[in-house]
């Protein structure tokens, strides 16, 4: 069966159990068990009524746990009796569920491990699967982040920025497994676009559709990464551009900028262009100018230096990556592309070199390999021509 129907209710479920008394992690324990009992009886029997068969099923399975802990007995003073199956109830507290799995106290790892699991419904096993580390290593980590915040009152304010933080880091883990997690984030964020009338829900979500909808042409079928200059344009999704787009247009009408509207602008201005030629660099130099207001990152910078150099020529491009520090990850990178524009051939291999030993994965360090051997070749490539000539 289709699961994402069924994971679309677990945070409204959860928060039903927490609302009643039950603690969260008790709570989300119980929610996932009934998940897993939903998953292999609905195919054959669908209960009329989805969201509160989920409520029921997990209310009980938390009543037995509390029960059989003696322990526990000062929270079991205070459980309610069991409620009657009927109509769930129309309250949602699925934000609230956002903002407690993304709390500050959390570090960014378990933040996103704990709503994936908690918000997304996802397995433990799913979770381990797509950041490929043991179930039981998983485990530990999503246990340590709901101890973490079971002292947190669930009506607490939350931090929207947080949330939109973590829901980008799971977007920005692409597909490993069984889950595809930059699908899984654009649903989560679409659905919590929908609970807030936020522009930078609203930019992020722009953002996460426009880059998934070059997803198809951004690597080879050997799986080598092909840069964004080369990709074949006839394959990026222009449905997802579409929507990204008009998403990203009402968003900016309201005039209250922020950063992931600005990145949204971006990747918006890459999608519009039919060749790589075609791209409007001068605006697009503009927009990082108003990220990098927004930001001060240095990230920001790097990516602005790349622009000038393709708005105004490489050497400009390497004015502006002076002021990048040397310790930003895929400066050496971007310095070895602007010094290949400049001609430097020599310079720029031993650059590509350097940054193939620092690359964060092995399909850009195998492109910055190729790059460098590239170079290594020209010289040699120009005396067989000049030989063949004679």
């Amino acid at each position: 069966m289709n699961e994402t129907p069924l994971r679309e209710l677990i945070p409204a479920v959860t928060g039903v159990l927490v609302r009643r008394g039950a603690d969260f992690a008790t709570a989300e324990d119980a929610v996932q068990e009934a998940l897993i009992r939903a998953l292999a009886s609905w195919p054959t029997d669908p209960p009329a009524d989805p969201k509160g068969w989920l409520i029921t099923v997990a209310w009980r399975r938390f009543l037995d746990v509390t029960r059989a802990e003696s322990a526990r007995q000062a929270r079991e003073a205070r459980v309610e009796a069991e409620p009657q199956p009927g109509p769930a109830t129309d309250t949602d507290d699925t934000l609230q569920l956002y903002f407690l799995c993304a709390h500050p106290s959390l570090t960014p790892g378990s933040a996103v491990a704990l709503t994936l699991r908690a918000v997304g419904g996802l397995t433990t096993r799913q979770i381990a699967d797509a950041y490929m580390v043991p179930e039981a290593t998983m485990a530990q980590r999503i246990s340590r982040a709901k101890r973490t915040v079971s002292g947190v009152r669930f009506d607490e304010p939350g931090n929207l920025a947080t949330v939109l933080r973590v829901l980008y880091l799971v977007f920005n883990e692409g597909y490993s497994g069984e889950v595809d997690l930059a699908e899984e984030a654009i649903r989560l964020t679409r659905q919590l676009t929908s609970m807030t009338d936020g522009e930078e829900a609203a930019g992020l979500h722009a953002l996460m559709l426009l880059h998934h909808a070059r997803r198809a042409a951004r690597m080879t079928p050997e799986g080598a990464l092909v840069p964004l200059a080369e990709q074949d344009r006839t394959r990026w999704d222009s449905e997802l551009i579409a929507e990204g787009v008009a998403i990203l247009q009402i968003a900016l009408a309201h005039d209250r900028l922020g950063e992931y509207q600005a990145q949204a602008a971006i990747a918006a201005l890459h999608a519009d262009a039919q060749t790589a030629e075609e791209t409007d660099w001068a605006q697009i130099v503009e927009w990082y100018d108003e990220l990098d207001r927004l930001t001060d990152n240095p990230v920001v910078r790097l990516n602005r230096a790349v622009a000038v150099g393709e708005a105004v020529g490489p050497h400009a491009g390497l004015a502006a990556l002076e002021q990048v520090d040397a310790a930003v990850p895929r400066r050496t990178a971007v310095e070895a592309y602007l010094r290949e524009r400049t001609g430097d051939l020599a310079l720029a291999a031993r650059l590509y070199s350097d940054a193939a030993r620092t690359a964060s994965n092995l399909a850009e360090r195998d492109h910055l390999t190729r790059q460098a051997a590239r170079l290594h070749d020209v010289p040699r490539v120009l005396r067989e021509k000049e030989l063949r000539h004679r």
